[in-house]
This record gives C-alpha cells, sequence and structure tokens, in this order.
C-alpha cells in the first residue's frame, strides 16, 4: 500500500506514524498517553488508532503498551516526515508564509502529495537537510548531532550559543512558534546567555534582553558560536 492509498483508506494514518517516529527518535519510548498528548487527542483515540495500524501491519505494541514502527511502518514514517519538511519550505521559503503558521499546514498536505512531486520538491528546494525549525531529515548527515545538541536551559550563563533547532515537540507547544517568529529566533541566530532561573533562561539577542519560559527553553537546542 503507498502512502496515498493509505491516506484515502486511513487520513489519519501519515499523522500517528510520523509522531510515532519522531517521539521515539527523540525520547526511545513511545506510549498511548505521550502519542495522545503529542496528537492532542484522547486515549482511547489513540487505542483505536493504533489497533488500526496494527491491522496494517505498520506498527507493533509490546504487552507494556510501547509502540513500535514495523520496517514497513517506518519506511512510510520517514517518508511523511520528509515530505512534511519538504512542504514547510515550500510554505515559507517560497511561498513567504508565516513561519509560525507552516506546521499544521504542512501536515494537512504530507499524506496526499505524490512521490513524483516530493522528489520534484526536494531538487528544486536544493535537498535541505532540515525543517526551517531545524528538525533534521530522517538520515541527513546532521541528524545525530542535532538530535543529541543541549537545549537552551542547559547552556551555561554568559555562554554565546546559536541555535540550530525547534524541536518538534516544541512545534506542538502552545504560543512557541509565534514566539521564536516575533523575537527571531530561528536557526542560525545568535544569543548570549545571560541568566538560568528556575521560571526559564534570560538571553540577550541584538542588545535586547528576552526572558524565555523553562518550557520553551527546553525545546530550543543550540551549538557554541
Amino acid at each position: 500500500m503507498n502512502l496515498k492509498e493509505l491516506h484515502n483508506q486511513f487520513p489519519a494514518a501519515p499523522e500517528y506514524l510520523s509522531q510515532i517516529f519522531l517521539i521515539d527518535r527523540n525520547f526511545g519510548t513511545v506510549t498511548n498517553a505521550r502519542l495522545a498528548d503529542r496528537l492532542g487527542v484522547s486515549r482511547p483515540a489513540v487505542s483505536q488508532a493504533v489497533g488500526r495500524l496494527k491491522k496494517l501491519g505498520l506498527v507493533e505494541q509490546d504487552r507494556y503498551g510501547t509502540i513500535g514502527l514495523s520496517t514497513a511502518g517506518r519506511k512510510v514514517a520517514e517518508n511523511v516526515v520528509k515530505r512534511h519538511i519538504l512542504v514547510e519550505h515550500l510554505l515559507v521559503g517560497v511561498l513567504g508564509y508565516p513561519r509560525d503558521k507552516c506546521h499544521p499546514e504542512a501536515g494537512l498536505l504530507q499524506g496526499i502529495i505524490s512521490d513524483d512531486f516530493t522528489d520534484f520538491l526536494s531538487e528544486k528546494l536544493g535537498n535541505p537537510q532540515t525543517c526551517p525549525h531545524g528538525n533534521p531529515l530522517p538520515g541527513a548527515d546532521i541528524e545525530k548531532r542535532y538530535l543529541e545538541s543541549p537545549s537552551l536551559n542547559e547552556a551555561e550563563e554568559g555562554m554565546s550559543v546559536k541555535i540550530i533547532r525547534i524541536t518538534e515537540e516544541g512545534e506542538y507547544l502552545d504560543g512557541m512558534l509565534t514566539f521564536c517568529l516575533k523575537n527571531g529566533f530561528v536557526p542560525g541566530t545568535e544569543l548570549t546567555v545571560v541568566s538560568q532561573k528556575k521560571n526559564g533562561t534570560v538571553c540577550s539577542c541584538e542588545g535586547r534582553n528576552i526572558t524565555i519560559s523553562a518550557s520553551y527553553a527546553r525545546c530550543i537546542q543550540w551549538e557554541t558560536v
């Protein structure tokens, strides 16, 4: 079954599979509860969806409830993530669509574009290795380095750092992408860490001191300048 057929049969399948892949990539464990929180749906809805995906041979679930992708499911999930990233670049880089709004729009389109159009987009866009928020393409050369990079709340006071990634978790946090857009926090932005506090991180950027909440700071990853 190709992705378009899967989408037609079970429209939510591409989003479920891609989020299972991304949660596993970032945290190593996928449960019904964590998947429900990520997707903003009920746990019974997740159980029903996982059951359908199991029948299709795309996911597995052990006796402790941990969800994993089958070989076929992982292939589909990586394809979906790639499409999502390319559509985001099309929206932001080519069409000028607001960076803080591209994520949900790409989610609507990721399961319906063709393989030919996906390949065309990749070539036209210069084969990007990350999404506009810095999350790496599956199998990209920089994937491991980016996934293992520290979060902003781990940076020492006085350090100068460069943002490389707003994590997938951050993309789902209410208001985070708008906050990042408003303050110019995109991959490549340089910050100086002024102080670390319980409620967040204070950074200096272009002469301004900005307080980043703890929940946002843990979803911003960096490298040294």
